[in-house]
Formats: C-alpha cells, structure tokens, sequence
C-alpha cells in the first residue's frame, strides 16, 4: 500500500454524481450567484476606493472584506463549475492549493471582522481618543497583518502536509480542504496536528475577542438612545455579517467531522459550501443598505444616471433649435 500510495498525483472530488440536466441547471444557477458576488464586492470596492470621504478606518476594513470575499471564492467556483461540465478530478498540488486559498480566506474573515469590532468599540466606547489612536499608519499596519498572519498559518498548515504518502484518492467533498487531504494520508503528521490546534485555538480567540468588545458596545449603548442609534447604524451590519459567517463556517466543521452518512447529497453539498454561498453575496447588500454613505454614494450615482440619460433628449433639441435658427 505505501509503494501504491506514493503515485497518487490525482485526486477525485465525491457529490457530484448528478445527470447532465441538473448539472447544466446547477451550473447556471452556480454561474449567476458567482456573478452577483463579483457585482456586489466590487461595487463596493469601487465605491470606496474611489470616494474620499469613505477612506475612513470603519470602511478600509470593510474594502478588505469584501477584497478577501473575491479571493476565498476564487478557490472556489471557477473549479466547481468546471468541474460540473467535466470530470470532477484534481491534481494533488491542485488541491492543495485550493485548500489553502479557501482556509486562509476563512481565517482573513476572522481577523478582518475583529479588525471592525475592535473599530467600533474603539468609536463608540472612546470616542475622545478614536481619531488619535486609528490613524493611517495604524490602520494600515492592522490590515498589513489582518492578511499575513491568517495567510503565515495557513502556509505552516498546508505545508506540514506536503510531501505525504496518500493511501487514497477520494476526497469525499466537492472542495479540497486540509482536512480531507490529511484523512487520505498514510501516516498522518504530528506536525500538522500540533498546527491545526494551534490555528484553532489561535481564531477562536479572534471570536472570544468580538464578544468580548460587543459586551462592553451593548453596555455603553444602552446608556443612551443617541449611542443605541449609532451602533444599529454602523454595528449591525457587522453583527448580521458576524453570524452568518460563524454559523456557516460552523455547520460546515461540524459536517466534516461528524457527519452522517444518511444526509442525502443536496443537503451535504449546501452545508459544504454554505459558506461560499451566503456571506460573499449577503456581506456587500447588508452594508451597502444599511451604511449611510455607501447607500447615498449608490443613490447620487443611480440619480445622476437617470438625470443625464433625461437631459440628452433636452440638449438634442437645444441644438436642433440653434441650428435652424443659424440657417
């Protein structure tokens, strides 16, 4: 078995056994939500790129959510719709890669969402000593490290795993993660046990922290209706952003380790990329709506449209006019 182990170069993705209608259905359906998600994250790139008023602590860091939304999902839907007109086969540096785009997303999201709970506590509990404390340097060191430490963990965890003899080639998933890669393995590594512990551990203490600047948020808030107002205002979005992603992350772990055979197809590939799906598409319409600026940026671009579509008719006939009254 070890001398077969160590040619295994490729690797066969599970749960995508359907027929060709349904893959064709799925695949355009897939298509269209893969699309709103790149409407939605950039539109909101854009519009925070491009406005000054918006390079604001609170707004960088919703930038780079959005930003790592584009990049986890990259690792994702280009290779499953492929994989719906095609053989659902990866090669094992393939999958490797995968896994390691789609985690170190999962953990960019925790260190970016700490980023803006730790933003709002910071403006709302402290107010005096917000603007001297999150200035442009700190911000950017905080984004600086909000990638490199998630992206680091990943790497030692991905890498711990290189150079394993598998003792099998079904991945039973319709993604690569490590996990799955490390039940393929003949002798699992040490290392990468004492890695993902610590990475574990390492993030749940991001999600201690949140709760831990929410507390303190709700009880400051609720002194007075001025403070209740701005943290529905600029909170709440963060907290719908904040379940969404810790309930989809969660039923995807627990699915993974302690999943039920029994659990028909559909169910287990939703709770699989429950994930993928509602936080990248949910993230950019929760802000855009609920966040003062971003909406009106939206809404004075949509007005201008209309506006100049409405005046060229106008200038048209102007012309028309002065040309006739020329002859």
């Amino acid at each position: 078995m070890m001398e077969n182990a160590s040619v295994v170069t490729l690797l066969t993705l599970t749960g995508l056994d359907f027929t060709l209608e349904y893959k064709i259905t799925l695949f355009l359906l897939t298509l269209l939500w893969y699309f709103i998600i790149l409407l939605g994250n950039i539109s909101i790139i854009v519009a925070i790129v491009v406005d000054k008023n918006l390079h604001e602590p609170m707004y960088i860091f919703l930038c780079n959510l959005c930003i790592n939304a584009l990049y986890g999902t990259l690792g994702f839907y280009p290779k499953f719709l492929l994989d719906l007109l095609s053989s659902h086969v990866i090669s094992y540096a393939g999958c490797m890669l995968q896994g390691f785009v789609i985690h170190s997303s999962i953990c960019c999201d925790f260190s970016i969402l700490a980023l803006m709970a730790y933003d709002r506590y910071l403006a709302i509990c402290q107010p005096l000593t917000y603007h001297s404390f999150m200035t442009k340097q700190r911000v950017t060191v905080f984004v600086f490290f909000s990638w490199l430490i998630p992206l680091y963990c990943m790497f030692m965890n991905t890498a711990t795993l290189l150079g394993s003899s598998l003792c099998g080639s079904h991945v039973k998933k319709i993604y690569c993660v490590n996990w799955m890669i490390f039940t393929l393995t003949c002798s699992p590594p040490a290392a990468n046990i004492g890695v993902t512990y610590f990475n574990v551990l390492f993030y749940l203490a991001h999600f201690f922290f949140i709760i831990w600047t929410y507390v303190y948020l709700i009880r400051t808030c609720l002194r007075s209706t001025e403070s209740w107002g701005r943290f529905m205002q600029t909170c709440f979005p963060h907290v719908i952003s904040l379940a969404t992603f810790c309930i989809s992350v969660l039923l995807d772990i627990l699915y993974m380790r302690y999943g039920s055979p029994n659990l028909s197809q559909d169910l287990s590939n939703f709770m699989a990329m429950e994930f993928l799906l509602i936080p990248p598409a949910v993230n950019p319409f929760v802000y855009g709506f609920k966040l003062t600026k971003i909406r009106n940026k939206f809404v004075n671009l949509v007005y201008i449209k209309r506006k100049v579509s409405n005046c060229q008719p106008m200038d048209y006939n102007i012309k028309s006019e002065l040309s006739e009254t020329a002859t």
